[in-house]
C-alpha cells in the first residue's frame, strides 16, 4: 500500500493515527471536467470500505441517468460493501412530501435534509454533486455550511463539486482540486457522448 508522505508535522496534539483518520472536506471546482467523476470514483472507495454512502445531486436533472448512479445503487444493493443512498434535486427529493415551487427551494430543502444526515452521521462520506451551484448563487449560506461541516459530529467525510466555489469554503476545506480545462471535444462543436459523459 502506497504511504503518502506529508511535507509538515504540525504540532497538533494528534498521534498519527488520529490525524490520518481526520474526517475531511473535499471540493471540485474549476472549469474542466471530471469533477463529479473524481467525486464518484472517491464514492466508490467508500463503498468498498464498507462505508455507508450518501448522494445528493443538486443540479442535475432527474431525467439524467448518469451511469454512476446504476453502479453504485447496484453495489450498494450488492451486500459486498457499504451502502449507497442517491437523492436528485430534480425530483423533489425522495425525503420531500410537498411539491416544491422553485430550484431555489429545492435546494434548500436538500440542504436541510443534508445537515439532518450529518447531524445523524447517517453516512461516512457525502457526495454533494453540483453543491457549489447553490452557494454561488445565494441560495444557500455559505457561512452557514462552513459552519454546519466545521461543526458536523464523528468520522464524516464530505465531498462538494461544482463550478466557481466561494472563496470561503475553498479556504475551510481540507483538499481542493481546481480542474482546468485545457481541451475539451465540446471547443469543436461535439456534444457529450454516452459513456463518456453519462
Amino acid at each position: 500500500m502506497p504511504q503518502g508522505q506529508p511535507s509538515v508535522v504540525p504540532n497538533d496534539g494528534l498521534t498519527t493515527r488520529q490525524r490520518r483518520n481526520r474526517p475531511l472536506v473535499f471540493v471540485h471546482t474549476g472549469q474542466g471536467k471530471g469533477k463529479s467523476t473524481a467525486a464518484f470514483g472517491l464514492a466508490l472507495r467508500a463503498w468498498n470500505q464498507g462505508w455507508p454512502v450518501g448522494v445528493f445531486q443538486f443540479v442535475k436533472s432527474a431525467k439524467w441517468k448518469v451511469g454512476e448512479e446504476r453502479a453504485l445503487k447496484v453495489l450498494g444493493e450488492s451486500g459486498e460493501g457499504g451502502t449507497v443512498a442517491w437523492h436528485k434535486m430534480g425530483e423533489g427529493w425522495s425525503w420531500v412530501q410537498r411539491d416544491i415551487a422553485s430550484s431555489e427551494d429545492a435546494a434548500r430543502e436538500g440542504w436541510e435534509q443534508v445537515k439532518r444526515d450529518l447531524a445523524a452521521e447517517t453516512y461516512k462520506l457525502l457526495v454533494l454533486d453540483e453543491f457549489a451551484y447553490p452557494l454561488k448563487w445565494g441560495w444557500i449560506d455559505t457561512d452557514e455550511v462552513v459552519a454546519a461541516l466545521r461543526d458536523r459530529p464523528g468520522t464524516q467525510h464530505v465531498v462538494i463539486t461544482g463550478r466557481g466555489a466561494p472563496e470561503a469554503l475553498l479556504d475551510f476545506a481540507d483538499l481542493v482540486t481546481d480542474m482546468t480545462k485545457v481541451k475539451h471535444p465540446m471547443d469543436t462543436g461535439q456534444k457529450g457522448q454516452r459513456g463518456i459523459e453519462w
